[in-house]
Order: C-alpha cells, then structure tokens, then sequence
C-alpha cells in the first residue's frame, strides 16, 4: 500500500534548477504549483535552488538514489506561526516526530532566524528539542546505541516557524567515489549538471583536458552506464521508524539490473601526474576506470579525434592561482588546439573571469550560465566550434 503523501523539497546548487526538474521529470514528479512557497530551501535561506511537491517515500526513496544534481532532499514536518517561546514548543510537540525518529535518537537541529521576534537561533533549537521529548517521551541523544544524528532543519522568517527533517544524510554530491582530490575539487551535483547543460548525450565521445581529480569524466561514465549515483551509500531515512527496508531493496535490485555495459569514447588528460593518479584511483572506485583513458600530458599535446564530441571542462581560474600569474596564455594556447584540431565539437567552459573566456578567441557563447563553483560566481559558457 503506497504510503501517504508529504510535502518534499529537493535542493540544488543555484542554476542547476532546469536540469534537477528534468531528471525529476524522468522520475515521474514535477513542482507543485498548488503548494504555496512560504519559506525558502531551510539550508541556504534563498528562494532559488530548488522546488516542492507533494510525495511519498516511494519518491524520497528514488530521489536520493537517482537525482545526479540534487544536494538534499527533505520532508517539510511542519509549518506554524510562533512569536513566543513556549508557542513554539507547544506546536513543534504536535509534529509527527515518532514517525521519524525513534525515542533517544541523537538528532542535530540547524535553526535560521529572519525578521522574527524569535531571534535566538540556540534558544530555539533548545525549545525544538524539548518539543522532541514531549512527544516521544525521551529526550533525544540519550540512548548509546543512536545512529547517526538525524538533521532537523528549522526556519523563522517573519515569525513563520518551517521545521523540515532531512532524508539524505550527507550531501547528495558525495557520492563515496572521490576519496582523493585535487587542487579545488567540482562536486559531484555540479558537474554532472555541466554535462547536462552542455547538451551532452551518452552516446557521444566526450573529452576533459582539464580533468583535476575526474569528477567530470566519472559522472559522465555514471551517466552513461546507467549506474544510479546513490547506489552505493546510506542516508539519513533508513534509521527511520517508517522505513520500508524491503521496498528499498526492490530500487536498489531495479538500480542495479539498470546498469549497462556501453559507454562511449570518454578521455581526461591532466598536465598533473598526482591529480590523474587520483582520477584514476577515483574512477575505479566506481567501476568505471575501464571506461576512461585517463593521460598525463599537457593541453598541447591533446590528440585530435575525427568524430566530433564534447568537451567539458574546468580549467584553471581565479582562486584555483597564485594572484601573480597570467593565465591568458594557456587559455589563448588552449583556444588555438579548440579551432585547429577540434573543429564541429561542442564545447562547455567553466570559468569565472570574461577575459580568460574571450583569450579563447572561438567567437562568442552560444549560451552561458551563471553558477557557483566553491562559493565563486563563475559561468558555464558553451560554443560550437
């Protein structure tokens, strides 16, 4: 019996919103217009970066497993007006917290304040903790054998109290793959949302000269393998009371009868031994490391191919150098190999400075789209070469 359905929301960095609604789309869910957005995403406390829908397990279950630029997906518990202290513990107690947690579970409660008479972020969260006792009759954190501490997100703005609990667990982004890094990592949700952006289909050879620790080359050998990205990792709602263990189960047989063994040509180059050795060890992790031919050389010696792909990549920009070095010229070198050996290629840049982008001298964007990247603005310009 399909279990009832609750108000879901599914956050994602700020510019992936298009790309998460179409892989939610694939999932058979869409925004719900009829719900009236009161709050913003609990996390960020901005209105972009995500939507809500009305849902059941069943979709939290698939989100978490599938969603490839989702950073979290949480259940709203509930939402009320509070101006005082013991209003706000006497509404939060009426929740249905025993549907979540089990009596004792340690719980960490992350509370934003805006513009409401309740200001004191630790105050509230004593209150919410003690609406967590009243209602399972034991306070939390106080049986030895608790899991892992179950995140409760709380939200006053304008004296409007939104409390959500998370399903996830860690972020989305960390998949289990990337134990080794390189000098300013891409997430994980980013990148796969890069390839998706750039109009990249699994069928197509796809190249990274750029490829620092291989999150790009490995999201899109996920992609097109057809190998869930939450697949191997736990979260947040199996220690729940309400968890469905043999429903889980059935996605988790159904993710891995998915899984193919087709890929297309996908290379990654980096000019740094230590940062391929990483994408390397990273890739077979995976599973995925015989499905990229990773190389160490630099960007001038990146072969030319006959078939025409995509390139997707994330040079060296901003805070990724030392202030004193120009980096115009490598993108200028770079720009050179693009019109000489990579000719009706499409190509998606992420970077953060015009001028780097225009030392390219392959002509103007086709598009460009404005992200973050490690709390840095920058922009995701595509061309047609």
């Amino acid at each position: 019996m399909a279990s009832e359905k609750e108000r879901i929301y599914i956050s994602c960095a700020p510019g992936l919103e298009p790309y998460l609604k179409n892989e939610c789309a694939g999932l058979g869910i869409k925004p719900d217009i009829s719900l009236k957005r009161t709050v913003a995403d609990p996390l960020s406390g901005e209105e972009k970066g995500g939507f809500e829908f009305l849902g059941t397990n069943e979709n939290i279950y698939q989100c978490n497993l599938h969603l490839r630029t989702a950073s979290r997906v949480v259940v709203r518990l509930g939402e009320f007006y509070a101006t005082a202290f013991s209003e706000l513990r006497k509404k939060a107690g009426r929740l249905e917290w025993g549907k979540y947690l089990k009596p004792g579970q340690s719980v960490e409660i992350k509370v934003t304040c805006h513009k409401s008479k309740l200001y004191h972020s630790d105050a509230v969260a004593e209150r919410v903790l003690g609406a967590i006792e009243d209602a399972l009759h034991t306070a939390p954190g106080k049986d030895p054998k608790s899991e892992e501490k179950q995140l409760i997100l709380v939200r006053l703005v304008n004296n409007q109290c939104t409390i959500s609990i998370d399903t996830s667990g860690e972020l989305l982004h960390r998949r289990g793959y990337r134990q080794a890094v390189a000098k300013a990592p891409l997430r994980e949700t980013l990148a796969a949302g890069l390839l998706f952006a750039s109009g990249w289909t699994e069928n197509s050879p796809l190249i990274d000269p750029f490829c620092g620790s291989g999150t790009i080359p490995i999201e899109g050998a996920l992609i097109s393998r057809h190998i869930a990205p939450g697949i191997n990792r736990q979260f947040a709602f199996m220690n729940w009371q309400n968890f469905d263990k043999e429903l889980f189960s059935s996605y988790l047989i159904s993710c891995q009868k998915a899984i193919n063994d087709s890929h297309p040509f996908i290379y990654a180059s980096d000019r740094d031994r230590g940062a391929i050795e990483m994408a390397t060890a990273n890739a077979a992790r995976t599973g995925v490391n015989k499905d990229i031919t990773f190389a160490c050389h630099a960007i001038s010696d990146l072969p030319g191919y006959v078939t025409p792909g995509f390139i997707v990549t994330n040079p060296p920009y901003g805070m990724r150098i030392v202030s004193s070095k120009d980096l115009r010229n490598l993108y200028a070198s770079f720009g050179k190999l693009l019109r000489d050996r990579f000719s009706g290629w499409q190509v998606g840049i992420l970077c953060s400075e015009d001028q780097l982008i225009a030392a390219l001298e392959i002509g103007s964007p086709s598009e460009s789209i404005n992200l973050i990247n490690g709390g840095i603005p920058v922009k995701f310009s595509k061309f047609i070469l």
